[in-house]
């Protein structure tokens, strides 16, 4: 993992997700597939480290409200693609919701998570951001960079379903899922964390409810897929029936990001 890991001031969970072996033999491509957390804190010189990716696609699953909340930064210049919506803005936010009416425990944190998995992949608004991004991956030239908040759970479910159309195994996909618990470097930025989760319960977790709240689990990701195959059968259902990826949009898509 840390060779992928690009080392920001201000953007959290940066990193390639390429570089894995696929089931042909071959390797997804370096410089091509980033992920990360939001960037409305990125310094000037993490901006400059950004323009130097060459990036032409950026997709932001965040909530319109989060959007506004924390505004991303971008590179003087950017001229890229950037895929977003405001479905359900309407709509409370429920991890806000849940984080104000539970009592912060680490088995509650728990317990949302894999519920939000179970949930997450029918949701119409990760369904529309998911298959635009597939879409555009067949399309667009240039590197692609997904990101939510914590770079962790919307964009690691779309990781991990990208992982698997380019066909790397579930050991590897699962891997890169989990490499978020290293990634978020949670010993040195714990207080951060626990500092933004107060301000949106209004009250402090514990520490180790505020790691598990920020770290992933290999159960949670578990969750989501199961959930996919009771409804669709298997993942390549799944990404057929409900995202519209077609069998030359995957064409297109392995030829340009294996190697």
């Amino acid at each position: 993992m840390i060779d992928r890991l690009i080392p920001l001031e201000g953007v959290l969970n940066f990193r390639d997700f390429g570089g894995y072996p696929t089931a042909c033999g071959r390797t997804v491509l370096r410089g091509k597939l980033y992920r990360s957390a939001h960037h409305s804190r990125a310094t000037a010189a993490d901006l400059e480290a950004l323009s130097a990716l060459g990036l032409a696609v950026v997709v932001d699953l965040r909530r319109a409200h989060e959007r506004r909340r924390e505004p991303s930064r971008r590179p003087a210049g950017f001229a890229g693609q950037v895929i977003e919506n405001d479905i359900g803005d309407d709509e409370d936010d429920p991890w806000i919701a849940f984080m104000r009416e539970s009592d912060l425990s680490a088995e509650a944190f728990r317990g949302y998570l894999i519920d939000y998995y179970r949930a997450a992949p029918f949701e119409p608004r990760h369904i529309d951001l998911y298959s635009r991004y597939f879409q555009t991956l067949a399309e667009a030239e240039g590197a692609v960079l997904i990101h939510c908040a914590a770079g962790k759970d919307r964009t690691g479910l779309l990781a991990a379903l990208t992982h698997h159309l380019l066909g790397v195994s579930r050991e590897h996909l699962l891997d890169d899922y989990l490499a978020t618990n290293h990634a978020l470097d949670f010993d040195r930025r714990l207080p951060r964390l626990i500092q933004d989760l107060a301000e949106q319960a209004g009250r402090e977790p514990t520490p180790e409810a505020a790691r598990l709240a920020m770290g992933v689990e290999a159960a949670y990701l578990q969750t989501a897929f199961a959930a996919i195959e009771d409804a669709h059968g298997d993942l390549d259902g799944y990404l057929a029936e409900a995202l519209r990826v077609d069998t030359a949009s995957r064409a297109r898509i392995r030829a340009r990001l294996i190697g």
